[in-house]
């Protein structure tokens, strides 16, 4: 028997059967940031999806994630989500340019009771990773911010991250203009090449998940 790709080529019906169907489609927290974060406009499609959510904090509660850190968190939904799989002692780091958008993000994560697991530092992504503390490290980490220094982030990160722990790209398809030859933009070199990278990095083991727009998970050996 040849090969054959295994999917389903998914409709709205069957996106929408898939989101109502997880643990917490019904929280109605989540929902009212999803509806806030709405109202910014073009803005609003940074947001992760529902499902990208509880994967994400599923996965944290899978590895036993106690310290983990985030790469671009915008009106904090994912924070949310990971800070709540998180142990009571546990934190996450959140690094975010934006104080406007992540005013929300605060609001939220206090209404949900997690703030006191969350650390917020604002500034560029970059210049908070190189001054973290000698002694930091990760075991769930999220990166969600500006796709042509995602290498950069990672170089720094990756050697911070536990082994076993676990690293979650997003926007890998980066709208389908990762594909060779789709585009020539600055962001879609940048996120081909790091697919790429990635795929052969003896470092770790990867999987590319078709979610959304295209998530990378990566466990460090």
């Amino acid at each position: 028997m040849g090969d054959y790709l295994k999917y389903l080529p998914l409709t709205d019906e069957l996106y929408d059967f898939a989101r109502r169907h997880r643990s917490d489609a019904d929280d109605a927290l989540l929902a009212e940031l999803r509806e806030e974060t709405s109202a910014l406009g073009d803005d609003a499609r940074m947001q992760i999806s529902e499902e990208q959510g509880s994967f994400m904090g599923i996965l944290a509660g899978l590895v036993g994630a106690k310290d983990a850190l985030e790469v671009g968190t915008f009106t904090g939904y994912s924070a949310l989500c990971v800070a709540r799989a998180l142990p009571e002692d546990g934190r996450l780091l959140c690094l975010d340019l934006d104080e406007e958008w992540t005013a929300a993000a605060r609001r939220y994560w206090e209404r949900a009771g997690v703030a006191g697991r969350i650390e917020l530092r604002i500034g560029p992504a970059v210049e908070s990773l190189d001054a973290l503390e000698p002694e930091r490290s990760f075991d769930f980490v999220f990166i969600d911010a500006a796709k042509d220094e995602y290498d950069a982030y990672y170089e720094r990160i990756l050697p911070r991250v536990r082994p076993n722990g676990v690293i979650l790209f997003d926007n890998m398809f980066w709208g389908g203009r990762a594909l060779p030859g789709a585009s020539d933009h600055a962001n879609a070199r940048s996120i081909r090449a790091l697919n790429a990278k990635l795929a052969s990095d003896p470092r770790i083991e990867c999987v590319f998940l078709p979610i959304a727009d295209g998530l990378q998970l990566c466990r460090k050996r």
